[in-house]
């Protein structure tokens, strides 16, 4: 048997190796209590455990109700958010409902200039009237295309709103390219080739002739009772300039948004309908 220490007797101190392996331990334990560590699966809510020690999920818990509900809720809000399918959706519509607001305005214009008599000519009116009812059946199919979501009408919506586009972005720019002399040999043309508009030119006008006033040539202004009447040309050249500056900024207005509307097809019709039937074609 071994002799019984006596207990003055202590056990020999430790070596500086072993006291920092011990110091070491502690810190890392130290660390591991507080490592926010997670969990070895995405939807798994275990515990954490770190050098032999089991504590609780930062936050973990019961689940508050609603919370998938408050999730999806937000999924949804995402979805609302501008560059959604909602929200190109809502554009497109607004922008066709833009188009038909002014394809009725044209067609009423035209027929209130020929009803108070402001335009004898039949062809103008009947040049607005067309423009009008080619604009308001573009935008019915838009319209259609964009609240059903139709692949084929949003594809032929595409294409003819380019090609509008096109024509008339070359119209306003030639119509804001015209100079003076360029607008005086325009005016002269549509003077001689028109009889209906000269018509109403002079008597709107009051004015008798284009360049040259000839007493026994028929005349509609009213200063013809007084032969005291001004030729017609520098009285629309006076306005022309700012007629066609107005008509070629309008049409470059909407030719952007026409552009627009084709980007706007464009990306709503490549956009998947969160509500409609995967295996749907169109």
């Amino acid at each position: 048997m071994s002799p019984q220490r006596g207990p003055a007797e202590r056990a020999p101190p430790r070596s500086a190796s072993h006291r920092i392996a011990g110091d070491c331990a502690d810190v890392i334990a130290l660390i591991c209590i507080h490592l926010p560590l997670r969990p070895a699966a995405a939807n798994q809510r275990a515990p954490l455990t770190c050098c032999g020690r089991t504590r609780a999920r930062p936050g973990a818990g019961p689940r508050p109700p609603g919370g998938a509900a408050a999730a999806r809720g937000g999924g949804g809000g995402a979805a609302m958010a501008c560059g959604g399918f909602a929200c190109s959706k809502n554009c497109l519509c607004a922008l066709n409902l833009l188009y038909t607001l002014v394809s009725l305005l044209l067609i009423g214009i035209a027929a209130w200039g020929i009803g108070f008599g402001l335009i004898s000519s039949f062809r103008v009116v009947g040049v607005v009237i067309a423009v009008g009812v080619f604009l308001f059946f573009i935008a019915l199919v838009g319209l259609i295309g964009a609240v059903k979501h139709h692949q084929v009408l949003l594809f032929f919506y595409m294409i003819i709103l380019l090609l509008v586009f096109i024509v008339q972005f070359s119209v306003s720019c030639a119509c804001l390219a015209l100079n003076e002399e360029q607008q005086s040999e325009l005016l002269e043309v549509g003077w001689s080739n028109t009889n209906s508009a000269r018509t109403d030119i002079e008597r709107n006008l009051n004015c008798c002739g284009f360049r040259v006033f000839y007493q026994n040539e028929t005349c509609a202004a009213d200063c013809l009772r007084t032969l005291h009447c001004r030729p017609c040309a520098p009285i629309m050249e006076e306005y022309s300039g700012m007629v066609l500056r107005f008509v070629g900024g309008i049409g470059l207005f909407f030719s952007f948004t026409e552009i627009l509307g084709v980007w706007l097809t464009y990306r709503y019709r490549n956009q998947k309908d969160p509500r409609a039937n995967p295996s749907a074609f169109i």
